[in-house]
């Protein structure tokens, strides 16, 4: 039995299993390259350090052995040529989930995300696919200067706090997956709490894949300063029959 029918069995009855019709405005071909990493990184308009270290996160995991440790099993079982690495299906990050296009509005609407944004959350940000589709704070957070963004836009407002803290604490040489996550990461959360400052309500990112064989690779920072606290929820869905990677690879301090 493949390992990921094992895995599929295991889940069971998967309510959020359903998919939609894909709707992409941007899709790559499948297969990674060197050039698949520095596209990413010129249709986001990023500085050239964040190339060069994506670039050598790609070097690495090309020479890095599969890892040994987990379900190797299931490890050998995916097909890197076979993947989608970057695909967008939105024009944007909106802040009004009525600006979000309708068949992903209703996505995330099946999730619960806007009702739970509603009743207990201070800020949201709703991925879907490889970016970033809606994203919300509260003013009274902005104002203490709590920063809660998507992770791109993260790296466009403040770069230089991304720049000293990227790769700080699991370095691409970790293992061949944090090499992969950092060559083609593509969305995840950035955070970042003033001293001294207590976020009461959580924040949330909701991460969802749809397409089939479209591999998410967000990344997350989040920098707590002196004194500060902060409750950070992260969710993930995506239909079981889709062979789907998912690496995600935190940083925080």
């Amino acid at each position: 039995m493949p390992a990921n029918q094992e895995a599929m069995d295991v889940v069971g009855d998967y309510k959020s299993g359903w998919h939609d019709p894909e709707n992409s405005t941007i899709r790559f071909d499948f297969g990674l390259s060197e050039k698949v990493v520095r596209d990413i990184s010129a249709l986001k308009d990023e500085p050239e350090w964040m190339t060069d270290i994506r670039v050598k996160a790609y070097r690495h995991f090309v020479e890095r052995p599969m890892p040994t440790w987990g379900n190797t099993p299931m490890l050998g079982e995916i097909d890197f040529d076979n993947i989608c690495y970057f695909l967008r299906s939105g024009e944007g990050t909106e802040d009004d989930w009525d600006d979000v296009p309708e068949d992903i509005r209703n996505t995330f609407d099946k999730l619960g995300i806007p009702e739970a944004e509603q009743k207990w959350l201070s800020g949201v940000t709703a991925q879907y696919e490889s970016e970033a589709v809606y994203h919300s704070i509260r003013e009274d957070l902005e104002k203490q200067g709590v920063i809660f963004l998507d992770m791109d836009s993260g790296l466009r407002e403040h770069p230089e706090i991304v720049r000293d803290w990227f790769c700080s604490v699991v370095p691409l040489t970790d293992n061949k997956f944090a090499a992969l996550n950092t060559a083609v990461w593509s969305g995840g959360s950035f955070i970042y709490v003033p001293k001294g400052v207590h976020v009461e309500m959580p924040v949330q990112a909701y991460f969802r894949i749809n397409a089939k064989n479209m591999g998410q690779f967000e990344r997350t920072l989040i920098i707590a300063d002196e004194g500060s606290s902060i409750h950070y929820v992260e969710g993930c869905t995506a239909p079981p029959i889709l062979p789907t990677p998912c690496t995600r690879l935190w940083s925080s301090s």
